[in-house]
């Protein structure tokens, strides 16, 4: 039986999605950049342990853990722009703190700055606002498509500018980027025609939303995911280069085609992805399919291939639910409280960033470098049992 028919995005939708997706792919192309990298650079520092290597990794999102709610409800009350606005400009900041620094505490403290600047979840609230309930879930895509865009360009392009502009070099180019995005959001996005919430959001409210059992599901995903992701990052730029002895001007080689064949993946199955229930089902099969990944990078030894399989499989489960998980709280959020949902999606996301940069740096102290990927693949184990009764629970 046919399913239902989906109207195509309106010329002002099309409008929206595309400037706002540049706009928040800048932002995020910046972070990108020193992934590749980072890890390989920070442990010449002086004093640097594994621990702080993970934790400059992923400090930035105890900032967006505080201040995405906050700066969510600031938008619902003074308008998307300018809360968008006021972060980007912290984030800036933080790149030129991390920029100048001379030691692994100063980018520790850049890092933490940048995160501040949580701009994520108002940034989501006004794709929604832009966009009928039709079209949210083909807008989400393209954003998602977008930001897997900034992704592949940044683990192709932060080595070699590495090479040439140094760690530093890097964080002064996300503070220009920050500032770009300022003037795109401003001169290219449009603005919603409303832009105050038509009902005050009051705490209790806040904290209805916050409890709901759906909104827990989808922040506790949205928190695994980008645990795992950060904490492989601990890994993956040691794994190329101490085990297969790949110099990192020449990572992009494997980044490349291994996030070309994902972004085909989430463009082949995102429109399967309409409807909630649908939507749900895949949720639970990439949570899945990142466990088996991270398990077979943990195992691949030397075998080059072997790893390209497992990071193909690890990043177009990725891309997916990347673009899936703030679709469905867009949809489901009670639409006065859509930014302050938004915040704290981001607040989960970030946090777990925090969270996969301890525990990747751990992992890599106690366990080395195949030890983080299986630390990442454990979690998984927590996270799949979770998503399932949720996802019965949402249905």
């Amino acid at each position: 039986m046919p399913g239902p028919r989906v109207s195509k995005l309106s010329a002002s939708e099309l409008r929206s999605a595309l400037t706002l997706a540049c706009v928040i792919s800048l932002r995020l192309f910046g972070l990108f950049l020193i992934l590749p990298v980072f890890s390989l650079y920070a442990r010449h520092m002086p004093g640097a342990t594994p621990f702080l290597t993970g934790m400059a990794l992923g400090i930035y999102g105890i900032g967006q853990m505080l201040l995405q709610v906050p700066l969510g409800l600031l938008s619902d009350r003074i308008g998307r722009k300018p809360a968008i606005t006021l972060g980007l400009l912290v984030f800036a900041v933080g790149g030129g703190v991390a920029a100048m620094a001379t030691s692994l505490e100063g980018i520790v403290l850049g890092r933490a700055l940048q995160g501040m600047g949580a701009v994520a979840g108002a940034g989501t609230a006004l794709a929604a606002d832009l966009t009928s309930d039709e079209s949210r879930g083909k807008v989400m895509g393209i954003i998602g498509v977008s930001i897997g865009m900034s992704f592949l360009l940044a683990l192709i392009l932060g080595p070699p500018l590495e090479s040439v502009a140094g760690l530093g070099g890097l964080f002064g180019v996300t503070s220009l980027l920050a500032l770009l995005a300022i003037v795109m959001l401003w001169v290219l996005v449009p603005t919603p025609v409303r832009v105050r919430a038509p009902v005050a959001a009051t705490p209790g409210s806040v904290l209805g939303m916050l409890k709901d059992g759906r909104m827990l599901v989808l922040n506790g995903s949205v928190f695994f995911l980008h645990a795992l992701l950060t904490a492989s990052f601990v890994g993956l730029p040691l794994l190329l280069g101490d085990v297969f002895h790949l110099p990192v001007a020449r990572h992009w080689e494997v980044y490349l085609p291994v996030m070309v064949i994902a972004a085909l993946v989430m463009g082949g199955l995102l429109p399967r992805m309409r409807q909630v229930k649908q939507s749900l089902r895949i949720v639970v099969g990439c949570i899945a399919a990142l466990g088996v990944a991270l398990l077979g990078m943990s195992l691949v030894g030397t075998h080059l291939l072997a790893l390209g399989v497992a990071a193909t499989v690890f990043f177009s489960a990725f891309n997916l639910l990347e673009a899936a998980l703030p679709s469905l709280v867009s949809r489901l959020a009670p639409e006065h409280l859509r930014g302050a949902a938004m915040g704290a999606y981001s607040t989960s996301q970030f946090f777990g960033a925090f969270v996969g940069g301890a525990v990747g740096g751990i992992a890599l102290g106690h366990l080395g470098v195949s030890g983080v990927f299986a630390a990442a693949a454990a979690l998984t184990l927590v996270w799949l049992p979770l998503a399932w009764q949720g996802a019965r629970r949402i249905h």
